[in-house]
């Protein structure tokens, strides 16, 4: 663990030279340079879940409020709280994100602590607000969690070449305190070598639970390439846990292609796959969603999916989702 840290340190040396200005974690931008903001979204959903007991239901996907803004000089500040009683378990009203970032060492980089997204994965850190699809994918919930950790990020870039965000966090989730004396190391990478194409990387290596001696390892990969009005988005996850003398390897993928019509409606085909034991058979799951994003104006956008799942072994389970979202 000695030799992880020093090797932290020094990426961390080494990344803080050439980067600037650090990607925020936080789903909703200040709308002033100074004094504080307020931002939010709704989004309600009417959903079809084939094979459940209530196939046919409403919903508030989230309710969801932000207070942001700058102190001069060189801090900033985030809280974000969601209301709708449909997630987390009903355990709201909950503080999301909450973290303040120091910024005197811009353009070279910013120190962000508190609680708020783990710089993993592109579709994690993409804004719920602005996912393509109204579901993150599968591979996504499972090996980038936890979404929402405390602890600590030193972050950058330079210009529109490279960036970088790398974490010290607890390991246990949002609103939870450590439960043992290690911390989880993350990090994610992202080069542009042209305008129009975007690579990364992220890793995460921590502890599966309160035994020192357990270990997990994520590791990823991410491509975005964007010409025109296209837009296509690529993602592999790869995850292992070690618990005492059991071995358990994860992994996934997913693929989406969209564009973005004179209309506005923008067409989305998007397929991904879910192997929970990669040891196992007759185990992996695939979604091939289809949908269409229908931007009415710069604060409301309508959302519908269709998702096609499909399994080993068969089950009903297909479903058909719309969303409303507004902005303000």
């Amino acid at each position: 663990m000695k030799r992880i840290y020093s090797i932290t340190a020094v990426l961390f040396f080494a990344c803080i030279i050439i980067a600037g200005e650090v990607r925020g974690q936080g789903c909703m931008e200040a709308k002033s340079e100074e004094g504080v903001s307020v931002a939010g979204f709704f989004q309600v959903q009417p959903q079809y879940l084939e094979g459940t007991p209530d196939e046919f239901t409403f919903a508030f996907k989230r309710v969801r409020f932000a207070l942001l803004g700058n102190i001069p000089y060189d801090v900033s500040y985030y809280a974000a709280f969601e209301f709708s009683p449909f997630v987390l378990g009903g355990k709201t009203p909950c503080v999301l994100d909450g973290y303040v970032t120091f910024s005197r060492f811009a353009p070279y980089g910013k120190i962000t602590m508190g609680q708020f997204k783990s710089p993993f994965s592109l579709e994690l850190n993409t804004s719920c607000a602005g996912l393509h699809t109204i579901n993150r994918s599968k591979v996504v919930k499972k090996l980038a969690s936890p979404g929402r950790d405390l602890g600590m990020i030193i972050g950058g870039k330079h210009d529109k070449l490279f960036s970088y965000n790398l974490g010290l966090m607890n390991g246990t989730g949002m609103g939870k305190k450590d439960n043992n004396k290690a911390k989880d190391i993350v990090g994610r990478i992202i080069v542009s070598p042209l305008e129009l194409l975007s690579v990364g990387g992220s890793f995460r290596h921590g502890k599966v639970d309160a035994d020192e001696e357990d270990e997990k390892i994520r590791a990823g990969g991410e491509v975005e390439l964007k010409y025109s009005d296209f837009l296509v988005q690529g993602e592999y996850i790869y995850g292992k846990n070690v618990i005492g003398k059991d071995t358990t390897e994860q992994n996934g993928f997913y693929v989406q292609g969209m564009y973005m019509t004179q209309w506005k409606v923008q067409p989305v085909i998007k397929y991904e796959s879910w192997d929970p034991n990669m040891n196992s058979e007759d185990n992996k799951e695939q979604v091939i969603t289809f949908g269409a994003n229908w931007f009415i104006n710069d604060w409301t956008r309508l959302q519908l999916n269709y998702l096609h799942c499909t399994e080993e072994l068969e089950t009903d389970n297909n479903q058909i989702l719309m969303q409303i979202q507004v902005k303000f």
